[in-house]
């Protein structure tokens, strides 16, 4: 109970400073990475008083010269403060219109490009939708989206809708698929109360979406969903066990963010997102 308090207490200490300054670089019209920096600030500050340790496994798929589709699982609301602690900027989250109502942050959620979906009206969706294409192109941004909607009970991969590959089937923009876990853990759908511990963040393969049209999205939606899968549970495949303690032999495709941190590896080039995890 102590740190769930604790945690209450430093997102409002977080969130009113941080919001303050994207709401007022809203409307000084300052564009640049000043919100992606911004919110890894926020999401990092979360994650370190939370007691929550991140580790990233495949972050060198994820191209910085090119936009892409992020489709993540989603089971807690840690899932979205780990994406956006590591994935490199610019991006976007596209999620339900009610962010925006939330006061102050709402404002400063817009501010920043993030875009709502009114997932009751089907044709202010596609506007949305249609924003965030535009957007894609236009600045060379990525989306982060969380195809079942909703975050599960169970862990179990709900239905996906539709939306994110409409976007790439659309937009011509590569899918990098992603899966979460430890956020369950750490803060399950419907608790009050958090708890310390790791959350695993794996990034598979971008999947091109040039070859797809609206009468394959269905195939797409099945390959996009099959990844996800297997990076949700990739002790199945030979892959790390969630909870397994990063070591110093660990591979070199692996990232640890707080609350332990770890150097950089001089045998490769530095990510951008690591530059923050320091």
């Amino acid at each position: 109970m102590i740190r769930t308090l604790w945690v209450a207490l430093n997102v409002v200490v977080a969130t009113v400073p941080l919001s303050l300054i994207a709401i007022g670089a809203g409307f000084l019209g300052v564009r640049g990475s000043i919100y992606d920096r911004l919110a890894h600030t926020w999401s990092r500050w979360i994650l370190r008083v939370s007691g929550v340790r991140v580790r990233v496994v495949g972050l060198e798929r994820l191209p910085t010269d090119a936009p892409k589709i992020i489709v993540s699982n989603h089971q807690s609301w840690y899932d979205v403060f780990a994406l956006a602690a590591v994935v490199p900027g610019p991006y976007r989250f596209i999620a339900k219109k009610e962010l925006a109502r939330i006061p102050l942050f709402g404002r400063a959620w817009l501010a920043s490009g993030h875009i709502s979906v009114d997932r009751s009206n089907r044709q202010a969706a596609i506007r949305s939708l249609d924003e965030a294409g535009r957007l894609i192109r236009e600045d060379n941004s990525s989306v982060v989206m969380f195809p079942e909607g909703t975050r599960s009970e169970t862990g179990e991969l709900l239905p996906f809708k539709k939306g994110a590959f409409m976007l790439a089937i659309h937009t011509g923009v590569d899918i990098v698929p992603v899966g979460v876990s430890g956020g369950r853990s750490v803060f399950p759908k419907g608790a009050w109360r958090v708890r310390s511990g790791e959350i695993i963040v794996r990034f598979g393969e971008p999947i091109p979406t040039a070859r797809f049209s609206e009468s394959t999205r269905e195939a797409l939606i099945a390959r996009v969903r099959s990844d996800i899968t297997r990076l949700m549970t990739p002790a199945s495949n030979g892959g790390p066990a969630d909870g397994a303690s990063l070591t110093e032999d660990a591979s070199k495709d692996e990232v640890a963010l707080p609350p332990r941190e770890t150097g950089a590896d001089p045998q490769r080039p530095e990510h951008p997102a690591e530059r923050w995890s320091r």
